[in-house]
């Protein structure tokens, strides 16, 4: 059974699975927690020494019932008395055999009856004392040593059982009850080989002992042998077809082997046969528990209780139900009640700790697993219950020992394994994440949920294509598992696979109509393929479940860099990313690590200063990656006479020429991909960074419990996420006036520095200038473009399109005679849908023209082949934006509000062209686009302006933004040396501040 302790950590974009486990709850129809009574002897060992004889012993009879004539009313009486006994009529039994002990206590054959109707009567200590009294006259009375054996067996003194037994069995060499009753007393001492020898000593007494028949069965499946058990329970039906016990344990042995309505009805039939036997009546609702007719099986566990008031188990199972049922307070009453009854019931206190802990009293339920542990101190499920409660209150090394502790002592529980992979994974070790999950599914190879966690590990680093085949395995176990298929719609969604996501979302949907994560990311993988059918609404109904989530403080399902793309209020997104940045800080304190000591607050130039700031680079996209292809020279750049830098790699090398390039020009480069995350906050610390720059946000490959963990005094984000963080341990935003202007400051959790020009660097000057080669010439027809078009282009990625801008597109494609849109399949599957759409509109089909994704390099030297680039408001171009600018293409922008929607604007202005390119209405946009298509000699000239001025403008002058930014990093430090608080400020292009002490 699950236990969701969390959503704790969000697989991105699909769906976390629970991950905590309860240890061992009560699971339907098995024993592991509230052992089902099946029965070592007959459970009516006593009658069988009454049967022997059709008459009855006198006083002085030293074998039992053989003996002399008596009064012929005590005979009747005693008769009456073994008659109501046979009947199981104990009490009405017990009336009649006390008249006869009453007239004369003499009588070993009444005491011998009492003790045999006291055991029934679970009045064990009135047993044995009825059969002392029968030996004090008679010492030699076999069978009152075996009864009293019986009885002490019950009390759970198996030691004395078996010297009784065997004191039995000296004075009656061939007393067959004895040596079957012995077997089972071994047995439950683990003396296996033993008791064998008891029970075939038993049977070569008498083959048609059906007691021994049934220990043996019991002995064999102990053993495993359950083929061999089966045959010799089969056995003692066949030799007394009216043996309800050989009924009772061949049921069981079907219930373990998942032949539950043969169970069923062999369970009935031992009923039948015996009505008040309580064992069968409590495994018949164990049965009935295990396929879900939880009803019928509260009524045989009532019906149990009512044969035998005393049953501390019945109790238990009975509360196992209500448990399961959600019933709390019903399940914490009963357990209680067990207890009571016996307070040595180890996983009565282990279950009942379960359900106080449910029911939120949690030091209640510490108390009780505290107890199980007292009665037995490796009590494996107590050890995980116990761990489970310290994960949740983040104290997660003090978990993970109870974890480990269970593991020493047992290997087969997937609980403690599945619990501690999830540490593992919290801590940024996968490795043995994934082991920990490889032993769940030793343990339990039809583990759906194991199978789901593994998946989602894999996923996050980089592994897709095993993940998916663990979810889709997942899936054929458990097909109505919602997770699996979402999970599995996620990892499809990444491979590119997204018409297969689309379908798998739809059916987790199908199967749980409330599941928000499922529903938001379902809605963000049809915005990539344009599928644009009731959008409105979807997005009207997300909001929704967005601001319910918030307010139950739970984390938001949609996640921070989807809503930086959606039509949703701005403050809306900066709760949502506070929400994720709060789950941060949350994964932070699990790792328990104390503050750290940051460097000396002391302007680096002054005496005692350390002479250069410290700058360090977090990132896990230190490759072939948009963010190395825009920085790649800036971490070289840096002029080290004033500055140190360090980067710290998150993920591992790729070996692309980025990677590489970074690694050799920045100062310092460490790769911590394979560390955890306080170690390498530890690592950042020692390093004495002064200030610490985010380049990830909430970005795939992010670790941002690093900066939750506050490792540098002053933290930054930059450029990964074009957003608010809403993290209070980030603070500031570099950014710039156009982008994020003082006006929106309010939907920023971070202070705004602003740089001159834009703040969105790149390196095209250094490593792209072959786009200036005149030599080089592209042409259209390479790609199936359309030589005698006007072409307009837009490479966006499409989640980034919506109606309204497509709608404008189509609308300019009507205007502008013999032109073109020029499209990515970015991703492909979006072809189909934006053709219709483009054809619905009025759009001739020619006229929407999809090439595939291109390598940087060329993509960048053919999109100079277009006319016009038309960016999409929503979500801007920004890498591509930058792409486009610097091939020499112009292009029309509308910002919002926003900062996604704003940063083609900066661009563009940076560029020297802003008042040309960027508009302030969607009919100003399509005005604009169509006035430049449709005026050859204005496109002509901004063209040729734009190209020109590629090496002069800022947008395009790395090193000018580099030392820019190292103003701002002065400007930060020298604030935070004079003891104020972060605060917004600009950088101007002086050297007022840097680097300077002012």
């Amino acid at each position: 059974m699950m236990m969701t302790l969390q959503n704790h950590v969000r697989q991105q974009p699909g769906v976390a699975m629970m991950t905590l486990q309860n240890a061992m709850r009560p699971q339907p129809g098995q024993s592991m927690l509230l052992r089902d009574p099946v029965k070592m002897e007959s459970g009516d060992q006593f009658g069988h020494s009454f049967s022997r004889s059709e008459t009855f012993p006198s006083t002085s009879s030293s074998a039992g019932y053989e003996g002399v004539e008596i009064q012929a009313d005590e005979d009747v009486m005693l008769a009456g008395a073994h008659q109501e006994y046979k009947a199981g009529n104990y009490k009405n039994a017990l009336q009649h055999c006390l008249v006869v002990h009453n007239k004369n206590p003499q009588r070993t054959d009444a005491l011998l009856l009492l003790g045999a109707i006291y055991y029934q009567l679970h009045d064990f200590d009135m047993c044995i004392a009825k059969n002392e009294e029968a030996i004090r006259i008679e010492p030699q009375f076999a069978e009152c040593y075996g009864n009293m054996a019986n009885a002490l067996k019950e009390k759970g003194n198996i030691d004395l059982a078996i010297q009784y037994y065997s004191v039995a069995i000296e004075l009656k060499p061939n007393f067959c009850d004895a040596w079957s009753n012995l077997a089972s007393a071994y047995m439950r001492k683990g003396r296996l080989q033993e008791a064998a020898e008891c029970c075939q000593h038993a049977l070569t007494l008498n083959p048609r002992l059906v007691d021994a028949h049934s220990n043996l069965g019991n002995l064999l499946k102990a053993q495993g042998l359950t083929h061999h058990a089966y045959l010799c329970y089969v056995e003692a039906i066949r030799l007394q077809p009216t043996f309800a016990i050989a009924w009772s344990n061949l049921a069981g042995l079907l219930m373990e082997a998942g032949e539950l309505q043969k169970a069923l009805a062999y369970y009935k039939e031992a009923i039948r046969l015996k009505p008040n036997f309580a064992d069968a009546h409590l495994n018949l609702g164990n049965v009935l528990k295990a396929i879900g007719r939880h009803q019928e099986a509260i009524s045989c566990y009532n019906r149990s209780i009512q044969l035998r008031p005393d049953y501390a188990i019945a109790y238990g199972n009975l509360a196992s139900v209500y448990y399961e049922q959600g019933l709390l307070d019903y399940a914490i009453l009963y357990y209680k009640q067990a207890l009571l009854l016996d307070s040595s019931f180890i996983e009565a206190y282990n279950n009942l700790g379960n359900a106080l802990k449910d029911a939120g009293r949690v030091e209640e339920s510490i108390s009780c697993y505290e107890n199980c542990l007292q009665l037995q101190n490796n009590h494996p499920q107590a050890l995980t219950n116990l761990g489970n409660i310290y994960m949740e209150w983040n104290m997660i090394s003090t978990a993970a020992t109870f974890y480990k502790a269970t593991l020493s002592v047992t290997t087969g529980l997937s609980a403690p394994y599945s619990n501690l992979a999830t540490i593992y994974k919290q801590q940024g070790n996968y490795a043995d994440a994934i082991a920990c999950y490889n032993e769940v599914m030793r343990v339990d190879p039809m583990a759906a949920d194991g199978l789901v966690n593994r998946g989602n590990t894999l996923k996050e680093i980089g592994r897709v294509s095993e993940a998916i085949q663990d979810y889709i395995r997942a899936v054929a176990i458990r097909p109505t598992m919602a997770e699996a298929h979402a999970n599995l719609a996620s990892a499809y969604k990444d491979s590119g696979h997204v018409e297969a996501a689309i379908k798998s979302y739809k059916q987790a949907l199908f199967l749980r109509a409330d599941f928000p994560e499922a529903t938001c990311n379902l809605l963000h993988t049809l915005q990539c393929v344009c599928d644009w059918e009731d959008r409105d609404k979807k997005f009207t109904e997300i909001e929704a479940v967005v601001r319910r989530q918030i307010k139950m403080r739970l984390l938001p399902s949609v996640q921070p860099f989807h809503a930086i793309a959606y039509p949703i209020d701005p403050m809306l997104a900066l709760e949502i990313s506070r929400k994720y940045a709060e789950h941060c800080s949350l994964i932070a304190s699990r790792y328990g690590v104390q503050s750290f000591s940051h460097p000396v607050a002391i302007p680096v130039k002054s005496g005692g200063g350390s002479g250069r700031l410290r700058i360090g680079y977090v990132s896990s996209d230190f490759g072939n990656h948009p963010l190395s292809h825009l920085m790649g020279s800036v971490f070289g750049m840096h002029n080290r006479e004033h500055v140190e830098v360090f980067c710290y790699a998150l993920s591992p090398s790729d070996g692309s020429e980025w990677r590489q390039r970074i690694s050799v020009e920045a100062e310092h480069f460490t790769d911590v991909s394979a560390m955890a995350s306080d170690a390498i906050a530890q690592l950042i610390d020692n390093n004495q960074i002064q200030i610490l720059i985010n380049l990830n946000g909430y970005t795939k490959g992010a670790r941002n419990e690093i900066f939750a963990m506050r490792p540098a005094p002053i933290q930054v984000s930059y450029m990964g996420f074009p957003g608010t963080t809403g993290a209070d341990y980030i603070d500031y935003l570099v950014t710039d006036e156009l982008v994020s202007p003082l006006e929106y400051a309010h939907i920023y959790s971070e202070k705004i520095v602003h740089l001159p020009h834009c703040y969105f660097v790149n390196d095209y000057k250094q490593r792209n200038r072959d786009v200036l080669d005149p030599s080089i010439h592209m042409k259209r027809s390479d790609y199936g473009l359309p030589e005698d078009k006007f072409l307009f282009a837009c490479f966006n990625q499409l989640y980034k399109m919506d109606p309204e801008i497509f709608s404008t597109w189509c609308r300019i494609l009507k205007r502008v005679p013999n032109s073109a849109l020029w499209l990515l399949r970015f991703p492909a599957a979006g072809e189909t849908r934006l053709k219709a759409f483009a054809i619905a509109q009025g759009v001739r089909p020619d006229q929407i023209i999809f090439t595939d994704v291109a390598a940087k390099n060329e993509h960048i030297r053919r999109s100079g082949l277009a006319d016009l680039f038309l960016d999409s408001p929503l979500c801007n171009a920004h890498t591509t934006g930058t792409d486009v600018l610097w091939a020499g293409l112009p292009m029309v922008t509308l910002p919002l509000e926003k900062m996604a929607t704003r940063v083609a604007m900066s661009l563009c202005y940076a560029a020297g062209f802003g008042e040309e390119m960027v508009v302030s209405s969607m009919q100003e946009y399509e005005e604009r686009a169509v006035m430049l298509a449709t005026t050859p000699a204005i496109l002509k000239t901004l063209t040729a302006n734009l190209r020109a001025s590629r090496l002069s403008s800022p947008l395009f002058d790395t090193i000018r933004w580099v030392r820019n930014f190292e103003r701002s990093f002065f400007k930060m430090w020298n604030l935070y040396c004079s003891g104020a608080h972060p605060q917004p400020f600009k950088v101007f292009e002086d050297d007022v501040q840097f680097p300077n002490n002012q």
